[in-house]
């Protein structure tokens, strides 16, 4: 069964959906029978980061609060990540445009690491506070996750993986998606934000059931004889 999961790197909540997803997985006895796959979500695709800039400012900005309400704001976030077992440190954390990012990790799917990249790049970002539009970053964590670092850039300066993440920015367009992290399960349920685990469980469940359901072989059972019928051998009458 197909799951598909639009999310941004600089969304908190979809570090934390994330893991309270993947922590729900292990409640399910099929999911060796899930097809998860990553697609891309921009929600600030205009901004590139520039020196000294902080998530305060950037808040400050969009939202138009003070950047002591924006400090306030995000220790909520804070305390929702340290509940699913997250450090998240906006202290540290630098904005980034994330395209590159994305690009990133459709070049590791190829490889089957887009879950492991996708983590890498939340922990450079909310934890170690790297600055993941700079593609020596990237690079980096392409190594640190096994993959060719010197054939991803080939691949983001060639843009290789540009067609992969307009068709996710554009399929989102088309579903009507306007915020993440969003859940996509065999294309008939959705679920928005950071759920609890148990939401994830009881989506996850009802959606295989009606999946497996729906795929399951013929099963044919013999009645009477065999007469009657055409084969490849000639037919057979009673």
């Amino acid at each position: 069964m197909q799951i598909e999961i639009w999310s941004d790197i600089m969304c908190p909540f979809c570090y934390i959906g994330k893991h309270h997803f993947e922590d729900a997985l292990q409640e399910v006895s099929f999911r060796e029978e899930l097809q998860i796959t990553y697609r891309s979500y921009q929600l600030n695709p205009e901004y590139h980061y520039f020196s000294g800039d902080t998530v305060y400012d950037l808040l400050s900005r969009s939202k138009g609060m003070s950047v002591a309400e924006a400090k306030g704001m995000t220790k909520q976030v804070v305390d929702m990540a340290a509940k699913a077992g997250l450090t998240i440190n906006f202290d540290t954390n630098q904005p980034a445009n994330t395209r590159k990012a994305h690009e990133l990790i459709h070049f590791a799917a190829k490889f089957g690491k887009a879950s492991l990249v996708k983590e890498k790049l939340f922990e450079a970002h909310f934890v170690l506070g790297l600055q993941i539009e700079d593609l020596s970053v990237l690079k980096q964590i392409a190594k640190d996750a096994s993959l060719d670092s010197e054939l991803l850039e080939t691949a983001l300066v060639q843009g290789t993986e540009t067609y992969a993440f307009n068709q996710d920015i554009q399929e989102a367009k088309n579903i009507g998606i306007r915020g993440v992290p969003f859940f996509l399960f065999d294309r008939k349920y959705a679920l928005s934000g950071a759920q609890p685990k148990q939401n994830f469980v009881e989506v996850l469940s009802k959606a295989y059931s009606e999946w497996k359901a729906s795929n399951q072989p013929i099963q044919i059972i013999p009645a009477g004889n065999s007469e009657n019928t055409c084969s490849d051998d000639g037919c057979q009458l009673n």
